[in-house]
């Protein structure tokens, strides 16, 4: 049975490095005959920016935002998949505003009771994947930090790939190395 895999692009554009990375990565996941699929989340139209912490959603059994919107259907995969993948270029030493909205509606897909001390989550034993794209050198380690402990949190698994001075859109293609990383890191990823 093959892996599925869920890949948030969280870049507005559709040919650049991020984009460039996600591809690769799927190169090296596609060996392994791994179920992709990709979103582009600049594509998505959504009726609030982010959560609007109305925590209806901790009052529903089901592990769901209630926001009708594109965002509803993309939360719901994540908590099917095996892999979820995050493709963010790197702005103002984060990831996109794109990517970040969909991080704070992920609030739905988990359950606290206060009083026991407990929490509650499909994506528990799952894999995250970051992938980033930085023009420069700085900021990688900042970016990676939430995503990193969001899925120490959730008792994901992590791994990442960042990549420094990848300049502006194509010019990822220049770097040596960086392309056979990002398949192997889909190899391994996508491997049964």
């Amino acid at each position: 049975m093959s892996k599925k895999i869920l890949i948030l692009n969280g870049s507005p554009k559709l040919e650049g490095n991020t984009t460039t990375l996600i591809n690769w990565f799927c190169e090296g996941a596609k060996q392994n005959k791994a179920d992709i699929e990709i979103v582009h989340i600049a594509s998505l139209k959504l009726k609030t920016a982010g959560c609007n912490s109305c925590r209806a959603c901790q009052k529903i059994r089901e592990y769901k935002c209630v926001i009708n919107d594109d965002a509803q259907p993309v939360l719901a995969k994540m908590a099917e998949v095996d892999v979820i993948v995050m493709g963010t270029p790197l702005y103002f030493f984060g990831p996109s505003a794109q990517l970040k909205m969909i991080m704070d509606r992920m609030f739905s897909l988990y359950k606290w009771n206060n009083e026991a001390g407990t929490m509650d989550t499909p994506l528990k034993g799952k894999t995250l994947v970051l992938l980033v794209s930085a023009f420069e050198d700085i900021g990688l380690d900042i970016t990676e930090k939430p995503f990193e402990l969001t899925a120490a949190y959730t008792k994901m698994a992590f791994k990442s790939l960042l990549v420094p001075n990848a300049g502006t859109s194509g010019e990822i293609h220049k770097l040596k190395g960086v392309r056979e990383k990002a398949i192997e890191l889909g190899q391994f990823v996508g491997a049964r």
